[in-house]
């Protein structure tokens, strides 16, 4: 628990190990803040030709930057020209009570959290903390980050190896994970639309392990010399994150141009992940977080089944 980053009072100096070598550091990155990844609404996708318009700006975000943003977002039944409201969307005070959470359940005492603390990559366990990665004893070089891994399938079996403390964790964690997971199903179901693909071609076995990953990155006493998170693309299909309120640190990288990911109330920023560019003609892109101030993310991955009986199978674009 001591390597945990979030542990260590009134640190002075990067730890060696946090150092990253001086051709890999960020230094002072520069980025176009007067540009910035779309905005798309999702309230009119019960509405045909409202449908067909967000489906093609989530086409074109998608082949331009591989990351857009989302807001207004309402369930609906898979019924696409007379839908009827049976739930609301991720409604702002659930994503508040979430991130709330979360970070009290960082701030517990080490006694509170030992039992979840994790150094071995071949675990597999439903909740998980640990520090920079779980390939912590190999790495040659640590990521300046702590990270709580919860796993969301099947939710009812996940949700008992939850957090007891905060009392409410598993509650506000297992609303959250239900909601968010109903998002991500439709803007699948729309990408499939919009690439002429059967309805429901991303469900079943292709996205039915979702996880999520908190990203708690402390303050750091010189962020020129380590990574929160170094550049990469995400390897899964599709990543919805919810970024803190007021925190400007997500970046995505266009055409050799670093662009700031400016948070917005109640909205949630959409990546499609490396599967997504094997199963579509989409292009993505990569992004990496400056953490000068204290950060923190929510990240619900939707991922791929793993094992030899899931396989992507080839498919035909409509014209």
């Amino acid at each position: 628990m001591e390597k945990l980053v979030s542990s260590w009072n009134n640190v002075q100096t990067v730890p060696e190990k946090y150092v990253f070598p001086p051709e890999k550091r960020p230094g002072n990155v520069t980025f176009n803040a007067s540009k910035s990844i779309p905005v798309i609404d999702l309230e009119g996708i019960a509405i045909s030709q409202d449908r067909d318009s967000t489906i093609q700006k989530i086409l074109k975000a998608g082949q331009d930057y591989g990351f857009f943003q989302v807001h207004n977002f309402k369930y609906y039944e898979h019924c696409y020209l007379h839908v009827q409201v049976i739930n609301h969307g991720v409604t702002e005070d659930l994503m508040n009570d979430t991130m709330n959470v979360f970070k009290e359940f960082l701030k517990l005492p080490e006694q509170d959290k030992t039992s979840f603390y994790c150094e071995d990559p071949t675990r597999n366990d439903h909740c998980m903390l640990y520090t920079s990665s779980l390939l912590y004893a190999t790495e040659d070089v640590h990521l300046w980050r702590d990270n709580l891994r919860n796993s969301c399938h099947p939710q009812e079996e996940c949700i008992q190896h939850c957090p007891e403390k905060p009392a409410r964790y598993r509650h506000v964690v297992g609303a959250y994970a239900t909601e968010v997971k109903k998002l991500a199903a439709t803007i699948l179901e729309l990408i499939c639309e919009g690439l002429g693909l059967e309805s429901g071609y991303f469900g079943g076995k292709l996205s039915e392990i979702p996880s999520m990953l908190v990203n708690h990155y402390p303050p750091c006493p010189d962020p020129s010399l380590t990574f929160g998170v170094s550049e990469h693309c995400d390897p899964n299909l599709i990543t919805i994150l919810q970024q803190e309120s007021d925190v400007f640190g997500l970046q995505v990288l266009r055409n050799g141009e670093w662009i700031g990911v400016e948070p917005i109330s109640k909205a949630f920023v959409v990546n499609m992940g490396y599967q997504m560019q094997v199963l579509s003609p989409l292009s993505f892109l990569f992004f990496v977080l400056d953490f000068e101030s204290y950060k923190e993310f929510i990240a619900h991955f939707i991922n791929k089944t793993g094992g030899i009986d899931v396989a992507l199978e080839p498919f035909k674009l409509q014209a």
